[in-house]
């Protein structure tokens, strides 16, 4: 009986650490607003911002250099985007942005970054907003 319940605890214990594994594997990186923003200074050509919130709300105002591709647009625009670049994206809040992320990795997008607090966050932090 002693064995059986040990290894009940092994089997439910490696199930546990499987499935804590695939959730994880399924989100994406954060990126600070810091470190975005040193990397747009440094004019880092390994790095692609993707703004995913609808044309209005990109007109209105977004991160330096990033291109609108909103969200609803995902997958049938994801081929626009190179593969072999650290991809961020970014919404108003992170809904948005993390659906975007979802259909890049599904269309084998690895090099995936959120915008930690996203645009709020970014206007918040007083960083530069092009118009």
């Amino acid at each position: 009986m002693h064995r059986a319940s040990t290894l009940s605890k092994c089997l439910l214990g490696c199930l546990w650490m499987l499935l804590a594994g695939a959730a994880s594997a399924g989100e994406t990186a954060d990126i600070s607003a810091a470190a975005l923003q040193k990397r747009i200074d440094a004019k880092d050509d390994s790095l692609i911002v993707v703004d995913v919130r609808t044309e209005t709300e990109f007109a209105a105002g977004h991160v330096p250099g990033a291109i609108n591709i909103p969200y609803s647009h995902f997958p049938a625009r994801a081929a626009e985007l190179p593969s072999n670049k650290d991809v961020v994206v970014y919404c108003a809040t992170g809904i948005r942005a993390e659906k975007a992320a979802v259909s890049l990795r599904e269309n084998g997008f690895t090099r995936l970054l959120h915008l930690q607090g996203d645009m709020t966050g970014w206007a918040e932090s007083k960083r530069t907003v092009a118009k």
